[in-house]
């Protein structure tokens, strides 16, 4: 195959973009044909390994995935020479994979749905995707659970014994089983996308993430049109994209949404995914993620930071702590609290959260912010500190040191 030369100056992220690309199909189309999660991630990375010594030299080929395939089958011969019950299934195994058994055009959320088998916990399905589909590492999603790394590290394990040992399918369950995984095949994608929003992982943002889990949550949508709160997340994240060019400086610095440029927001998107969530509320079967998406449209549809209906807001989140109560949302909602009822009544509602979210950065950030606002610059420049230490994202650390003067 031929291949295409990078530049010194953008080998790296180049690699890196066009490699993830490519891995999570590869992996699910090994896995989807071995029946084994260990040994489709070895192989995998194997032709990443091998890919990442020899791309920089000879440079990406034409068809990368092809590349990865060849390289990952040539291990998995190797592999299966050695496990002669394989040999007969990966001999069966063409490139690209035959689209004519899948159900939908995308194998990852095949993959997905797989992980999400009630059989497992859901703690374990949703850590279990995050890796192997996502390809998120464990210490991302120890910080998107707000848990240890190695407990997530035990149920990705625990959940991969249990798929192989039970012998659960890799397939789109059939339309009755749907509902049983669609609460956990929303929350990866959810998941996903937050990460790729404002990563964890020593990046503003990553785009690739945030369009994986746009182009996820679109197929979803697809397999499921009647299911309200698979467009509310599809809506979701629109809305929220819609925004991302006045998020960030040319510098690269987090700018906070009373402060956006809203002109240069996407309006026809935002317009187009209120449309998506009002066919969504209109088939009366409210949810946490069309009540997210509402949430969202209030601040996106409100011509200036002084327009936004925080009353509106205040009881979407009582609404959304009905059906899915969490910390996290009982501190956004105080936020929201302080333009209606003040931040000293704000301030309450958040120091209440103290005993499940002293680890959380946005915990800290928060209070910091409410304290300025009651003329309290010490204990405020205290909790920027915390909310700073609690933090790898660059832009955020920028925005906290910048108004903390850390």
């Amino acid at each position: 195959m031929t291949a295409s030369p990078i530049p010194a100056a953008e080998s790296h992220d180049r690699l890196a973009r066009v490699v993830r690309e490519h891995a999570g199909r590869l992996a699910a189309a090994l896995i989807r044909v071995t029946g084994d999660f260990d040994t489709a991630e070895d192989l995998v990375q194997d032709a990443v390994l091998v890919a990442l010594r020899t791309w920089p030299q000879d440079g990406i080929p034409e068809r990368p995935d092809a590349w990865l395939f060849t390289v990952a089958k040539r291990r998995g011969l190797d592999h299966l020479r050695r496990q002669e019950n394989y040999r007969r299934k990966l001999a069966q195994l063409r490139w690209p994979p035959d689209e004519g058994e899948a159900s939908v055009p995308d194998e990852r959320l095949r993959l997905i749905f797989t992980c999400c088998h009630p059989a497992l916990t859901r703690e374990a399905r949703i850590a279990l995707t995050l890796r192997v589909v996502c390809g998120l590492t464990t210490a991302q999603i120890a910080r998107a659970f707000l848990v240890r790394e190695s407990t997530v590290a035990q149920r990705i394990t625990r959940a991969k014994q249990k798929i192989t040992k039970a012998g659960i399918p890799y397939r789109v369950p059939a339309d009755e089983e749907l509902g049983d995984r669609l609460t956990e095949v929303l929350a990866v994608i959810y998941l996903l996308f937050n990460e790729g929003y404002l990563s964890t992982a020593g990046q503003a943002q990553s785009h690739d993430l945030a369009d994986d889990a746009e182009w996820l949550a679109a197929l979803l949508h697809r397999l499921m049109p009647t299911e309200p709160e698979a467009a509310g997340l599809l809506a979701l994240i629109r809305l929220h994209r819609a925004r991302t060019a006045a998020r960030f400086t040319p510098e690269g610095t987090l700018v906070r949404l009373a402060d956006q440029d809203r002109s240069v927001w996407d309006h026809d998107a935002i317009a187009a995914a209120g449309g998506l969530l009002a066919r969504a509320i209109r088939r009366q079967r409210p949810g946490p993620y069309q009540l997210q998406a509402a949430i969202v449209a209030c601040h996106a549809e409100a011509p200036r930071w002084e327009d936004t209906d925080w009353e509106q807001i205040v009881l979407l989140y009582d609404m959304l702590l009905h059906l899915a109560p969490s910390p996290v949302t009982r501190l956004h909602r105080a936020v929201a609290l302080r333009y209606t009822a003040g931040p000293r009544a704000a301030l309450a509602d958040v120091d209440a959260l103290a005993p499940d979210l002293a680890r959380y950065y946005l915990f800290h950030a928060t209070r910091a912010d409410l304290l300025r606002a009651l003329d309290r610059p010490e204990e405020a420049r205290t909790a920027d500190g915390l909310a700073f230490d609690l933090t790898t994202n660059p832009a955020e650390r920028v925005l906290l040191q910048d108004r903390a003067d850390l």
